[in-house]
This record gives C-alpha cells, structure tokens and sequence, in this order.
C-alpha cells in the first residue's frame, strides 16, 4: 500500500529507487536467461512492463537476486551507486566475454523530502520495456556461448560508503580486443539508467 500511495504522490526518491532496483532483478534474469547461464527449464514466465518476463526458480540465485535488490535500494536512496555490471565469463579460463553495463545518474542534491517529480506509471514502464526487448534483440549480434559459463556481479559506489562483508573488492573486468554497442536508457524522472554491453571480438586462425 505504501508504494501504491507513493506512486500517486508523484515519483519520490524511495519510489524511484524501488523502480530501478526491480527493473536490476528483472534485466538480469533475462541476460541469464538469454545467454543461457542458467538452463532454461530453471526460469518460469511472469508478466511485467507489459510483456512476458522470465525468472529463476533457483532457490540459490533467487535469494541472491534478493537481497542485491534490497541492497541496491538501500544505495539508490543514498544516491551512492553509480553503475552496475553483469559479467559474463568462461568458467575453463576465467576469460570475460560480456560486459553489461548500466550506468545510473543521480543528483546529489534531491532527498526524500524534496517534492515528488510528475512522470507516469505508464511512461516509466514503456521506457523499461523498450530496454528491455533490445537487450533480447542482442542473441542476434553476440556470440554463442557453448560452453559452461559463471555471470559476477560489479557494483560501484561512493568510495566512503561503508559496505557489508558480503561484497568483495574487484577489478572492472574490462574485455581485450572487444566491441560495445550502446543501448537504450530510461528515466524515473529521479534516476536515470543508460546501458550497453560489450563483448569479446572472435579472432580469426
């Protein structure tokens, strides 16, 4: 109920918030759904922003998914979050193959308290949607992954935010010799997310 009456209060910046940090768990059930991280017959159909969404029924990473999503509120109301990246990698070889990036803007300066910003349910979930059926529509430009792959996931922060055990340091996991395509962003209005994915270019013997 306390979203609902939120909503028709205008976006706020828990609100907002609470938008990207659903919109994060949906957009990584389908990078691995889509580039088969996990097995297909482990994810079951949902309907969100309009269109039909896939997500786990794997008891592990749903819990995980989970509580990445109400950390990230926790951030996102902070304004202490700057981008996060899902990264693809070769479990044989540890290589990065994939990089998915999305970078969240913020202004310091807007708190809970600040007036609600006008932008509308519909607005917001046609922008999401939009992003969402493009980074579907990218099976047809990235490589095949054939063989057995691990996904990590990379958040940036401010660097005096005072971060649980549970996250460790680590490196950006950049991709040698890769191509980036830019895709499609959306905005709360308070938030706003951009995003692209590189990935490794094949080399040719």
């Amino acid at each position: 109920m306390a979203w609902q009456l939120s909503w028709e209060q205008g976006v706020t910046l828990r609100s907002s918030g609470y938008i990207v940090a659903e919109f994060f768990s949906f957009v990584i059930n389908s990078i691995l759904y889509q580039r088969g991280i996990y097995l297909s017959e482990t994810f079951t159909r949902v309907q969100k922003y309009g269109v039909t969404m896939l997500v786990t029924m794997d008891p592990v990473l749903m819990k995980y998914l989970s509580n990445m999503v109400e950390q990230l509120k926790d951030w996102l109301y902070k304004s202490s979050v700057q981008k996060l990246v899902v990264v693809i990698s070769s479990i044989e070889n540890g290589e990065v193959l994939e990089r998915w990036q999305f970078d969240i803007e913020c202004g310091k300066m807007i708190r809970d308290d600040s007036a609600p910003r006008e932008k509308s349910q519909k607005a917001i979930q046609d922008e999401i949607c939009s992003v969402i059926r493009q980074i579907t529509a990218t099976v047809i430009f990235l490589l095949l992954l054939e063989d057995s792959f691990s996904f990590d996931l990379l958040i940036y922060t401010d660097k005096d935010l005072v971060v649980s055990e549970k996250w460790e340091d680590s490196g950006p996991q950049f991709i040698a010799n890769s191509e980036q395509v830019r895709l499609r962003s959306f905005t709360t209005i308070i938030h706003k997310v951009n995003s692209m994915v590189a990935y490794k270019i094949p080399v040719n013997d």
